[in-house]
């Protein structure tokens, strides 16, 4: 049945568009501007943040004496309406310079500044002076965990990351506290953070229009071990940097900068480059002989693969009779930081107290995993300090580093050579379509041809393939933001769905769409575009399966000994605790 159309008028340009729409929605078709700030539309989840609470949005409608906010007044036949006219352009500055009159006048030291989307608006509507002066919201910033900084002086009330929090993650942390002039986000009571169940996954800090939410700025660290001629300083570069930095640089989304990222490490005074993806092929490797090993020994089926910490503490705090089916594999970057400082230390002779682990990662979350004190070995942190992909970028823009025009380089080994299993990491269905090309050969004893489990790829939050393994239909589950993982978990617990492995990503999109990747405010052909340049970089390997790489066969051969062996459990594996709901 085709949908009904209304006929109506935009600044004088008439037009038919679907009846419920919104003006906005109308106004968008149409290619007219109007200015938003607290409207998040996310059309690959269906949600869009209906609060019309900053009113910067307000237009003109003929025969009506208010102005309306366009982001959820709905289009009705022959409706008039004016995007530009004096009213609704004084209004939305009114709009804009009220919320500035309560606001910190920090622009040139504000972690958001020329990302802050209230700074564009002000210059976009040309306010040049704060007109109303007043009192201001006073409140205590939150620097208590590891991840997540929160200034409520910020907030502007936009309630995007109430939305994000509660309707996509379902962490159900922050909601409106006090009333009035004073009202800000926060967790119930205004605890703070680090007592709360935030998983740090860091979507509320991606939709943050302010500062009011931001991680937990490492750079400076990074460049004073860099400074320390005691130190010996290694970096890894998780897959889903490689095909997001350059947005920062002005290239497209997708654009695969590997051999820049080798480069700029270097000129930036790193003492050896690595890959994440190496240890995503070691992390296959122990997570592939987990899942035999469960099959074979009657061990707790589903396994869920466990490279992700926000879903990690997701099934702590919310799932917590369900931690016997996670896998206890440590995840790459914290395997790689244990390799660092025990193969890689010995071959080269180096006290590990001297050598220093940076992680750049796509997750705020990593920040927060580095400091697990179960993830140490001998007193030693596996990583030392995590940076995320905008972090990182702002570095090389501080160091002057022409990163669009750098030559391509290779990274050192012997912890930087992969496979293309471990590229596909960074995208929802890559975990469990990497686990299972090792899983394939090792049960079969036969080569795999089509490493593509095309079945398990896409963007559909819940997803299910069965892949044949000799007489064996082993079922796979996948979903990817926390909310589709409630709905998957539940249904595991209640009984409704079986599977013999599960992936679960905390972020929309897997790490491609990390709370640490560059903003993509909502843009879903953004998060596309960087999975399909994980996919091209797995094809274009030479090596595309995590058990035929080199190094990490001579890494077992003359370290850690068989796969899920004793020395490997001992490194590489960690277990999980029960956490309450708060």
């Amino acid at each position: 049945m085709s949908e009904k159309l209304v006929h109506i008028t935009i600044n004088d340009q008439e037009m038919q568009v679907p009846e419920k729409i919104t003006i906005l929605e109308a106004a968008n078709r149409a290619n007219i501007r109007i200015p938003t700030l607290c409207h998040l539309d996310l059309h690959d989840l269906k949600l869009v943040n209906k609060t019309a609470s900053c009113r910067v949005c307000t237009v003109e409608l003929k025969g009506r004496n208010s102005l309306v906010p366009a982001c959820v007044t709905q289009v009705d036949e022959g409706m008039i309406i004016r995007t530009d006219s004096l009213r609704a352009i004084n209004a939305r500055r009114i709009a804009v310079e009220l919320l500035l009159s309560n606001h910190p006048n920090e622009c040139f030291t504000c972690p958001k500044n020329l990302d802050c989307e209230l700074q564009a608006l002000a210059k976009e509507l040309g306010i040049h002076e704060i007109k109303w002066q007043g009192e201001k919201m006073h409140y205590e910033k939150d620097f208590s965990s590891d991840a997540i900084v929160k200034d409520p002086n910020k907030c502007i009330m936009c309630r995007r990351c109430e939305t994000m929090c509660n309707e996509v993650q379902t962490c159900g942390i922050l909601s409106a506290l006090g009333r009035g002039f004073g009202t800000v986000v926060g967790p119930a009571f205004n605890i703070p953070m680090v007592e709360s169940s935030c998983t740090y996954c860091g979507q509320c800090v991606a939709v943050c229009p302010t500062a009011a939410l931001t991680e937990v700025n490492h750079t400076h660290r990074v460049w004073e071990a860099l400074s320390n001629p005691n130190k010996h300083v290694v970096v890894q570069v998780a897959p889903a940097i490689r095909v997001a930095i350059g947005e920062l640089f002005g290239m497209e989304p997708g654009t695969i900068v590997t051999g820049q990222l080798a480069t700029a490490l270097r000129r930036m005074g790193f003492d050896a480059v690595f890959d994440t993806d190496f240890a995503a092929d070691l992390t296959i490797m122990e997570e592939a002989s987990e899942f035999i090993h469960r099959v074979e020994h009657g061990g707790t089926l589903p396994m869920l693969t466990s490279c992700c910490p926000a879903w990690v503490k997701f099934i702590e705090h919310q799932f917590p009779e369900m931690l016997d089916i996670p896998s206890t594999c440590k995840s790459p970057h914290i395997m790689f930081g244990t390799i660092a400082k025990t193969y890689y230390a010995d071959k080269l002779g180096i006290d590990p107290d001297k050598i220093v682990v940076v992680s750049i990662m796509p997750c705020i979350a990593k920040k927060a995993e580095a400091a697990r004190p179960e993830l140490t070995k001998d007193h030693h942190n596996n990583v030392d300090i995590v940076v995320t992909t905008r972090e990182f970028g702002a570095m090389l823009k501080e160091a002057g580093i022409d990163f669009k025009n750098l030559p391509e380089s290779d990274f050192d080994n012997p912890l930087g050579e992969s496979t293309g299993a471990s590229v596909i990491f960074g995208t929802t269905g890559g975990v469990i379509e990497a686990a299972l090309r090792t899983a394939y050969e090792w049960m079969t004893g036969e080569e795999l041809k089509n490493v593509e489990f095309t079945q398990l790829r896409g963007m559909e939050g819940i997803r299910e393939g069965t892949v044949k393994i000799k007489d064996m239909d082993v079922k796979i589950g996948i979903a990817h933001g926390l909310g589709n993982a409630r709905r998957l978990l539940e249904d595991i617990r209640d009984g409704k769905s079986q599977y013999h492995a599960i992936e679960i990503m905390a972020c929309p999109g897997g790490c491609i769409g990390g709370g640490g990747q560059p903003y993509h405010h909502g843009n879903e052909e953004v998060v596309k575009k960087r999975q399909q340049a994980i996919y091209n970089e797995d094809r274009n390997k030479t090596l595309r399966k995590s058990h035929e790489n080199p190094e990490i066969l001579k890494l077992y051969k003359e370290y850690l000994g068989k796969p899920y062996g004793e020395k490997a459990h001992e490194l590489l594996h960690t277990h999980y605790e029960a956490r309450d709901r708060i």
